[in-house]
């Protein structure tokens, strides 16, 4: 007889595998003769969008994303990418059986081989049929339509660096991996390139890892960041979240200040102006001709940024909001301070002298006037 006190569990369902990207690395390594190197992390990313990893020369970055293509077969740990298992205790794909992209700092072209030619050695190594539809989008997008019959040395280094992305492409990846791939690009190079590297984002549903120490990249491209310190990781978070505080190292003096993602309502043809709204308030700023997308991405400076008891009519400053101190902390100049703001759902950061804070008697929970001096369009 069947014993009627045991039940069994029935799903009715089978569960989800996890979505999202899930890695737990330990690595350890000498660095010199007297000293080593601990990666240790245990961390959920997202599954899609561009996560940057940030942090300095030296905190590990390289070595997360080396382990996480299985390029470190000494590292112990798991990795699961969206569902797939990759990494386990008795589990351990090979770098060549795992769906990733690699660009690496380098193009790292096959110099005997015409960028086509280049293109189409991924397309032969591709498990997958790469359809022509797929071909030509990915060759659209990076903006190689002109250079495909070049040999690399007949390349610019941003043209190579499209070269490569456009490869790693089209292996259809389930993951791509990207090492600092602006690095040994000059500045003009590099703003020709983000632009490629923006599309990305917007029309390849592949989660991207972004390695980068470099703000002006992660202001313009990361939708979420992971950032790094001797081997761990310290925090991780939204763009907009990230950037408002005031504890991370994301900027130093002038260069600290928050992200806002606005969107495009109005555009001024007699001041040459466009008016942005967001979960706080409204922006004008100058007009930007080829903005496409109503949605853009704000940048404001904690120090174009100022306070007042009340509102101001009689002043130049057109961007002017209303808000509340969450906190205030000392800055790396010892005259001055990092005012964090709450507008709406968002927040601002301010860069007063310790001067103002007590002539204004500012203190955390104050209502307070917010003039804005400047504010631009990420680009």
């Amino acid at each position: 007889m069947a014993d009627k006190s045991k039940k069994i569990k029935v799903l009715d369902k089978p569960e989800k595998p996890a979505q999202g990207i899930q890695a737990s690395f330990y690595l350890r390594y000498a660095t010199s003769a007297k000293s080593t190197f601990a990666l240790d992390i245990d961390i959920n990313m997202p599954g899609q969008g561009i996560t940057a990893i940030f942090g300095e020369s030296g905190s590990g970055k390289t070595s997360l994303l080396r382990c996480i293509a299985g390029l470190e077969k000494n590292a112990s740990g798991r990795l699961n990418v969206n569902g797939e298992c990759w990494q386990e205790t008795s589990i351990f794909v090979p770098t060549h059986k795992r769906s990733i992209g690699y660009v690496f700092q380098e193009a790292s072209l096959f110099d005997h081989l015409t960028a086509m030619g280049n293109l189409h050695y991924a397309i032969k190594r591709n498990h997958q049929a790469v359809n022509l539809k797929l071909l030509n989008q990915v060759i659209s997008v990076m903006g190689i339509n002109n250079i495909l019959t070049q040999f690399p040395q007949q390349l610019s280094g941003g043209e190579k660096q499209r070269v490569a992305i456009a490869r790693a492409l089209l292996s259809q990846p389930k993951l791509l991996l990207m090492d600092e791939p602006l690095a040994s690009l000059d500045t003009a190079r590099k703003l020709e390139i983000l632009p490629y590297l923006e599309r990305l984002r917007s029309l390849f549903n592949i989660p991207i890892l972004y390695v980068s120490h470099a703000v002006d990249e992660i202001v313009r491209l990361a939708d979420h960041i992971v950032i790094m310190r001797q081997g761990k990781v310290i925090t991780q978070g939204g763009i907009t979240e990230l950037f408002s505080r005031t504890d991370l190292p994301l900027g130093v003096s002038n260069e600290v200040g928050a992200i806002l993602e606005c969107n495009v309502v109005e555009k001024d043809k007699q001041w040459h102006l466009m008016r942005v709204t967001f979960d706080g308030g409204e922006l004008w700023l100058p007009n930007v001709e080829n903005v496409q997308d109503n949605t853009q991405r704000i940048r404001i400076l904690a120090s174009d940024v100022s306070l007042t008891l009340s509102p101001h009519t009689d002043s130049s400053i057109l961007n002017v909001l209303s808000g509340r101190i969450e906190e205030i902390t000392n800055d790396e100049d010892p005259a001055m301070s990092l005012v964090r703001l709450k507008v709406g759902g968002n927040y601002l950061l301010a860069r007063l002298t310790l001067k103002s804070l007590q002539k204004l008697d500012l203190a955390m929970g104050k209502s307070i006037w917010i003039q804005i001096k400047s504010a631009a369009i990420v680009r």
